[in-house]
């Protein structure tokens, strides 16, 4: 998948600002902050229905985002139900919440590019097998190897914490 356009903006704004470009949105999700100053709240749905929230340091390439998992963890057993799921991150100027799915992806090629962006950002990543490796992760992440997943949203809203202010929705085609 490549960075790709809306398909439909919708000016959520009361206040008469216009609706935020997409560009705003999207150049700071492609700066690609990793690291302990940004974490990505994603949201998942267990079996039963119920919520659960974690962070997770996501990572951005070719138009969607990337994070890890053990498969253990409540957060990949519920995507392995149900892979409808939701980021929000806080970025410069912007509070974003996207919505998509995620699924699991085990290609060497994408593995080693994301393990690249994590080594930038500070986490030693390495792939091992299917998934990836570190000396160290988040405390909460559990034991590796931390599968890799891949986010693709399909609803973005953006509402603006510096000027210029607005509120927008994003539409994305699949």
């Amino acid at each position: 998948m490549t960075d790709r356009e809306p398909t439909a903006t919708t000016n959520l704004d009361r206040y008469g600002h216009e609706a935020l470009p997409w560009g705003r949105a999207h150049a700071e999700l492609a700066k690609g902050a990793t690291g302990p100053d940004t974490t990505h709240f994603l949201g998942t749905i267990g079996p039963g229905g119920r919520p659960h929230v974690a962070g997770v340091g996501a990572a951005w390439l070719d138009g969607d985002l990337y994070f890890t998992s053990n498969l253990a963890a409540r957060k990949a057993r519920n995507l392995a139900v149900n892979p409808a799921c939701t980021i929000a991150v806080k970025v410069a100027g912007l509070d974003l919440s996207l919505t998509g799915t995620a699924v699991r992806v085990s290609d060497v090629a994408t593995l080693e590019r994301i393990a690249a962006i994590y080594r930038n950002g500070g986490w030693p990543a390495a792939v091992a097998g299917d998934a990836l490796t570190a000396p160290f992760s988040a405390p909460s992440a559990g034991p590796p190897p931390w599968h890799l997943f891949r986010f693709t949203f399909d609803t973005v809203v953006g509402v603006a914490t510096a000027e210029p202010w607005g509120a927008t929705r994003w539409r994305f085609d699949r």
